[in-house]
């Protein structure tokens, strides 16, 4: 079964790029080309359990194991040596990026407390967009009995475009609810 979002871009997104940006060929039009989730957990080096919490509450909600991270340096004021674990991340591509980012934008984002759009600055001049989450109760998925201690996330889009106007746009036609600039 092909993902709502994957059609919607095949059908009405490609064309409308097309016309919009005026590139003919459209292999060169922008695409997403993967997500990337984080969940960075501070409180991991004092206690093992916030990140098993954490790892857990990730593969719910996208649906795929998430890989822990370590960290590359040793920190003397936050306690923090290299190589301990200290968050975990999930790069999701096509179904799975398709699915997530839709049940992101109908689902979650709408359920942000104070929620009044996503930053159109957000990007990092490569056509990449980067947005982070306070707690991850917004997804459906996870039972709020269960996850009580709230853990942020950090979501980065990697898409295929050249800039950031490119990418905003391309967002933009999959219904990312971006703020509207005063």
């Amino acid at each position: 079964m092909i993902p709502r979002l994957q059609e919607k871009y095949k059908n009405e997104i490609l064309p409308a790029l097309k016309s919009e940006l005026d590139i003919k060929n459209p292999m060169a039009l922008p695409k997403i080309e993967k997500i990337i989730v984080n969940m960075g957990v501070g409180s991991a080096i004092n206690e093992k359990k916030h990140l098993e919490e954490a790892v857990d509450a990730l593969s719910q909600i996208t649906g795929q194991k998430p890989i822990v991270t370590a960290a590359r340096k040793s920190i003397a004021g936050f306690r923090l040596r290299e190589g301990m674990k200290i968050g975990c991340k999930v790069t999701l591509r096509h179904q799975r990026m398709y699915e997530f980012l839709d049940r992101l934008i109908s689902i979650a984002l709408p359920r942000v407390r104070d929620f009044r759009g996503l930053n159109p600055n957000g990007f990092d001049r490569r056509g990449n967009y980067n947005m982070g989450l306070t707690e991850q109760i917004v997804f459906p998925e996870l039972n709020p009995d269960k996850f009580t201690r709230p853990q942020g996330m950090t979501i980065t889009i990697v898409t295929s475009a050249k800039n950031d106007d490119d990418a905003r746009l391309l967002l933009k036609k999959f219904g990312m609810p971006f703020r509207a600039d005063k």
